[in-house]
This record gives structure tokens, C-alpha cells and sequence, in this order.
């Protein structure tokens, strides 16, 4: 018990070396590595660590936090348990995200995400890292369908947080008409929305798309005001830039 004991209080010392901003990168490089030596879930977990904290030097961050990846990738299915344990948590998902996909399959890896997404339900969060974060990653998952993406994506049309929504509308451009269609002319003709830069961004990717506005045209056509009427117009159930 005693020996179970004094491997788990030096396992966490070598965490603590390893998630220290402040040490000097050497420091945390010999930290890492005893990790990767030790090899266990515990150990692993304690590498994804890593990504929560920004070390001083925004090139060494960079460099270690590419490491844990790679390092965490070369583990294989074996890292996938500390990887969800961790992002339960976690405050970025960036980087532990990029590691789920190389290291799941398919199926595996929309179940997860799906999780991720049940813990983020649209509506106010003080740090809305984690959902853009999660957003991003599931915009540019390039296996993802635009069935899969879009219906995904599309309740963080109507966020609270205007990054978030930004990034959900910008994560449907270029995807089908058919299905970016509904969301995006929901999201620019309701009421709550007063901000011009998430209505210009969703009328270019309308335009852009040429997606048809079926039956909401004439509500679409009503908040062509100001710039964007001296901009864009609809011509054939269609936005079109002037």
C-alpha cells in the first residue's frame, strides 16, 4: 500500500513539472518524456495536461504541445481513455481533438464528439473556448458528411456567443444548399439577432452558396437594409451581390 502510495505521489510530481508554465522548457521536456516511459492511463492523462497550460515562449508551447500529440498518437488506442477523461474537463479542445481523430475510428470518434456537444448546449458560458474549439475541429473533420457537420453545427447558429455563432455559420460555408439552407435563414431573420457582422457573414455564404431561400425570401429580403441592400439582392429566390 505504502509503495502504491509513493508511485502515485511521484507520478504527480512529474505532472507538476510537466503542466508548469514557468519552468524552463528542458525542465518540462525530461518531465514529459518520464511519461511517455511510464506509459500507464495515469501517465497519459498527466501528458494531456499539458495542453492546459501556455507555457511563457509561444514557440517552445507550440513545440510541446505538438510532442504530446504525436507522443499520445503513438500510443494508439491506448490513449483514448485518458483523451475522453480529460476533454470532460477541459477548458481548450483543440489539441486533445486532433489526437481522438487519429486515433479512433469513425464511429468512435462522432460518438465522442457527440458527447462533447451534450456538455456544450447552446446558451450563455462565461469561456466559450471549448465550444469553438469544438466547433472548429468539427468543421474541418474531413471525414464528416455535410449531413453529419450541418446538423451538428446547426443549433450553434443561434448561440449566445457571437464567436461561436461565427464559427458554426463559417463551418457551413461551402457545405450543401439543401442543408445549410433552413439554419442559416433561421439564424439571419430571427429577432434576437442584432449583429451586422454574423448577418453579413450569413448572407455571403448564402450568396455565396447559392442556396435557395424557398419561402423565407420575402423575410430575407426585409433585413437587406443599410449596407448589405446596397450589397446584395435577391434574384431568383437567391441571394446575388449587386
Amino acid at each position: 500500500m505504502f509503495g502504491l502510495f509513493s508511485k502515485e505521489k511521484t507520478l504527480q510530481k512529474t505532472i507538476d513539472k510537466a503542466t508548469n508554465k514557468l519552468s524552463q522548457q528542458v525542465d518540462r521536456w525530461g518531465a514529459l518524456e518520464k511519461l511517455k516511459e511510464d506509459g500507464t492511463e495515469e501517465a497519459l492523462l498527466g501528458l494531456c495536461k499539458r495542453f492546459g497550460i501556455t507555457s511563457m515562449k509561444g514557440v517552445e508551447d507550440e513545440q510541446e504541445k505538438n510532442w504530446v500529440v504525436e507522443t499520445l498518437v503513438g500510443f494508439g488506442v491506448k490513449s483514448l481513455a485518458p483523451i475522453i477523461r480529460y476533454m470532460k474537463s477541459a477548458e481548450q479542445l483543440a489539441f486533445p481533438l486532433k489526437v481522438l481523430e487519429r486515433i479512433a475510428d469513425r464511429s468512435k470518434v462522432l460518438e465522442v464528439a457527440d458527447q462533447l456537444i451534450a456538455s456544450e448546449p447552446p446558451g450563455y458560458v462565461r469561456m466559450p473556448d471549448r465550444r469553438i474549439d469544438l466547433i472548429r475541429w468539427l468543421s474541418e473533420w474531413n471525414p464528416g458528411t455535410d449531413d453529419e457537420v450541418v446538423t451538428r453545427l446547426a443549433p450553434y447558429v443561434a448561440d449566445f456567443d457571437e464567436n461561436s455563432r461565427f464559427a458554426a455559420i463559417d463551418g457551413m460555408a461551402g457545405r450543401d444548399p439543401a442543408k445549410i439552407g433552413p439554419p442559416l435563414t433561421a439564424a439571419l431573420i430571427r429577432p434576437e439577432e442584432e449583429s451586422g457582422r454574423i448577418r453579413r457573414t450569413i448572407v455571403e455564404v448564402l450568396a455565396k452558396g447559392k442556396v435557395p431561400l424557398g419561402d423565407q425570401a420575402g423575410a430575407v429580403e426585409k433585413i437587406l437594409t443599410g449596407p448589405l441592400a446596397n450589397d446584395f439582392k435577391i434574384d431568383g429566390g437567391v441571394l446575388v451581390k449587386r
